[in-house]
């Protein structure tokens, strides 16, 4: 443990990232019986190596906006770990995007990717732009210039970008176009979560979604348990909430709750899911609009930060919105109102308090890194189609997506079963995939 700590400390010093060192802690943590084990990587500083990204990228974005106004914005790319593949991991545009969110975001991404079998190391990027609220033709001219400086880090080989918070179908499109007329040459798996008509595959649009559900599925029958008739409530309402809401609600689930930044919708009758996709697919709206359609339905305004959709009463939360939206007040209130089982669609969303509390409260807990794993195992799955110049049905690769999510449920099992950790699957996640990076760095030397 003397270990671990030094490394800790020696992060808190060297960064002033409050979101990078939760993400760090958070996993360094869950490696102790594991260092105990290994005390030869002391000597490698393996620690310290696995937490310091082997590139990070800053740079400007100047565009011009629909007044001629010039604007500029800042862009990210962190190349965190390439071990086991090349870089991969999503593009995020929000306001709120700085460098400690890129870097714990991007360190995430290692261990998610490392869960999912396949040959993908860990990166991320994005930039501060806020696509709301902008015309079609601004998204376009800032995109161009983002790629006109990303361009010269990333490649099929190198690192390949896909989607994020901000980062759609719209915006992949754009960005493929610059890429493709720069590099003059259509290299088809640089970019994740294209159009069907570009080289996109099939099922990508639902996979997170998708994959939180078939992991919750293999986590609540380890248990005895199961999904049919369960009341279930979903922060957030884009695409990975929708697609989660969908897939529980094919197995039986009653979903009766969703959100968004300003505040939750409840339905005791159950969320009418086309009416969802109408409003946020579609209309781009808010969800408090859902209230207005259906007259079951109350709409609670979120407010002193608090978020309202943790005080409904439910067996199951997926939390799929954004990182820390759960903290420990929220984990009492879930706690009180009968929750079992909570699944991570988004990255981070449970704080290191939060997560004492419900794994303390015997609350099975599927962590963000293997539950919402399904995104970018089909990004993974659409670079093998690009490679290969040809394409999967959407049942071909929903089958794929059920076994990879099947597997790393089976992995972070094992991992917390060889360590006495019962059904600490936070800790079975982040030793699953510890294990399979760090034998790739140990094998490839000090590089």
């Amino acid at each position: 443990m003397e270990y671990l700590n030094e490394v800790l400390e020696k992060l808190k010093e060297k960064n002033n990232e409050p979101e990078f060192i939760q993400a760090a802690q958070e996993v360094l943590t869950t490696l102790k019986p594991v260092i105990d084990k290994h005390p030869e990587f002391k000597k490698m500083a393996l620690l310290e190596r696995i937490t310091e990204p082997e590139r990070l990228i800053s740079f400007r974005v100047p565009w011009v906006d629909d007044n001629g106004q010039v604007q500029v914005n800042r862009g990210f790319r962190v190349q965190f770990n390439s071990s086991i593949g090349p870089y991969k991991g999503g593009l995020r545009f929000h306001p709120s995007v700085n460098q400690s969110i890129m870097k714990f975001l991007a360190f995430e991404q290692c261990f998610k990717n490392s869960l999912t079998g396949l040959p993908i190391g860990g990166g991320k990027g994005g930039s501060d732009f806020d696509p709301k609220g902008k015309s079609d033709a601004e998204v376009m001219r800032f995109c161009q210039s983002f790629m006109t400086e990303l361009y010269r880090h990333i490649g099929q080989d190198v690192d390949v970008p896909a989607g994020d918070i901000g980062v759609g179908g719209r915006e992949i499109g754009f960005l493929f176009g610059q890429y493709k007329k720069i590099k003059n040459a259509y290299e088809a798996g640089v970019l994740t979560g294209k159009g069907l008509e570009y080289g996109g595959s099939l099922a990508r649009k639902e996979a997170t979604g998708y994959g939180l559900v078939y992991f919750m599925r293999e986590m609540l029958k380890n248990s005895g348990s199961g999904l049919k008739d369960k009341i279930v409530t979903i922060s957030g309402s884009g695409n990975v909430a929708i697609y989660a809401c969908e897939k529980a609600q094919q197995y039986g689930a009653k979903v009766v709750a969703m959100s968004d930044s300003n505040g939750s919708v409840y339905d005791p009758d159950g969320i009418k899911l086309d009416i969802v996709k109408q409003i946020k697919e579609v209309e781009r709206g808010r969800i408090k609009e859902y209230a207005d359609k259906v007259k079951t339905a109350t709409y609670t305004e979120d407010k002193n930060g608090e978020k309202s959709i943790w005080k409904i009463k439910a067996d199951i939360a997926l939390p799929c919105a954004t990182q820390n939206e759960i903290n420990l007040e929220s984990a009492k209130e879930l706690v009180k109102n009968g929750v079992k089982a909570i699944g991570e669609g988004a990255n981070m969303p449970t704080n290191l308090e939060a997560i004492e509390y419900f794994l303390s409260n015997n609350v099975l807990l599927a962590p963000a890194k293997a539950a919402n794993a399904g995104g970018v195992a089909t990004s993974a799955l659409e670079m093998s189609q690009n490679s290969m110049r040809y394409s999967w049905t959407f049942e071909e690769v929903d089958q794929k997506l059920d076994c990879i999510m099947t597997n790393i449920f089976n992995a972070c099992k094992k991992a917390a079963e060889e360590y006495n950790l019962g059904t600490n699957y936070v800790a079975g996640a982040n030793i699953a995939a510890f294990d399979k990076i760090s034998k790739a760095m140990i094998a490839q030397g000090i590089v």
